[in-house]
């Protein structure tokens, strides 16, 4: 860790509140029909959440891919299942509603008693290895990549690598650099993408930024992977030694 770094709380703050707007003006056509800010809504949340990052940088960044409509979208915490924010990183607030809010993903925010299975398996791997919070917060933040929900009619989850060209260029723009600030503030030695999405984004903006660090891979805990559904802990566990991040 970077022991120069100072201030990164009130830095990442600030860039998360131009995130927010950036991605904001952004339109998105058919078939995505509804599109959830958590920066927004549930920025009280979010905002606490980054107050939890070590002010002198990190050594691990990890990084997803967008939120899920059971995690950050009801918690505003990258992979934010409920129990888990609430109950070990100990954030529990009011979440407001997005606008145009679809009635087969209500935002409840805490009061949510949907379970985000990827959330779930990501946080509990760190509860299992770390007394508290703080001693991973320490040393470690996740952060997402985009930070938008994407849905269609039908509620089913649209991820950003399968929005059209021209929309994934806009976007693009705005969340790599919102990373390469994420870089220049927290200074990770080891940059850790859940699942090969993140990754890409990893390489991406460390190619055009110049950044350098460790770069690795974890397997993404979602239940729609078979390989993340046979033992994800001990396999993620397996990478994070193979990386020497453990």
């Amino acid at each position: 860790m970077n022991a120069s770094v100072t201030g990164a709380r009130k830095k990442l703050i600030a860039a998360a509140k131009r995130l927010r707007r950036d991605v904001d003006l952004i339109s998105f056509a058919e078939p995505v029909t509804h599109v959830y800010n958590p920066l927004k809504y549930a920025w009280d949340a979010h905002e606490l959440y980054l107050s939890r990052i070590n002010d002198d940088g990190v050594r691990v960044l990890l990084l997803g891919m967008n939120p899920g409509p059971w995690g950050m979208a009801q918690t505003g915490v990258p992979f934010g299942e409920v129990n888990a924010v609430r109950e070990w990183i100990g954030i529990d607030v009011p979440v407001k509603t997005p606008p145009n809010m679809h009635p087969k993903r209500p935002v409840l925010g805490f009061e949510s008693k949907r379970s985000e299975v990827s959330g779930r398996r990501l946080w509990g791997l760190f509860q299992e290895r770390y007394a508290n919070p703080d001693e991973f917060f320490a040393e470690h933040f996740i952060a997402n990549y985009c930070p938008l929900v994407f849905m269609e009619e039908s509620a089913r989850n649209r991820t950003p690598d399968k929005l059209p060209a021209d929309e994934r260029e806009l976007l693009d723009a705005a969340c790599q650099r919102h990373l390469a600030r994420l870089f220049q503030v927290l200074r990770p030695e080891v940059v850790v993408g859940v699942g090969a999405y993140a990754e890409k984004c990893l390489e991406r903006t460390m190619e055009k930024t110049g950044y350098e660090a460790q770069l690795a891979r974890i397997l993404h805990p979602s239940p729609a992977s078979p390989a993340a559904n046979r033992d994800w802990a001990g396999t993620a566990t397996k990478q994070f030694k193979a990386a020497g991040i453990w």
